[in-house]
């Protein structure tokens, strides 16, 4: 399985993992201007923004690794645009969860980290 149909299936895994936690999915792989959301949900009525990370196997490092913090302040970055053209959403509390996807042996497994990240919005 090449790297992109990979990321679409764990991104698919998250998802509904997700919703059988309760999010509603609102859109997935959101483009603005120079990146991407991958997901973004209301969990009750909260705004989430949603960012999937999946890795093959446990030997190849850690899925959450790679949310930095320059990572994070693109992810912010992006958020603040989404909800620029959204409005009708900027009622709504928001927070960034992280969904760390992995598959071993013929299992997938993922781990959600609600409020992964703050902004310092408030």
């Amino acid at each position: 399985m090449n790297t992109r149909a990979f990321g679409q299936l764990a991104e698919s895994v998250a998802a509904r993992d997700l919703t059988n936690l309760g999010y509603r999915m609102l859109e997935r792989n959101v483009r603005l201007g120079r990146g991407e959301l991958d997901l973004v949900a209301m969990a009750g009525e909260v705004l989430v923004f949603c960012e999937i990370k999946a890795r093959r196997s446990p030997a190849t490092g850690e899925p959450g690794e790679s949310i930095d913090s320059r990572k994070q302040a693109r992810l912010i970055l992006l958020a603040e645009e989404y909800l620029r053209r959204h409005p009708e959403l900027t009622p709504y509390p928001c927070r960034f969860d992280a969904v760390l996807v992995w598959r071993e042996g013929g299992f997938w497994y993922t781990e959600v980290i609600a409020d992964a990240f703050r902004p310092g919005w408030e």
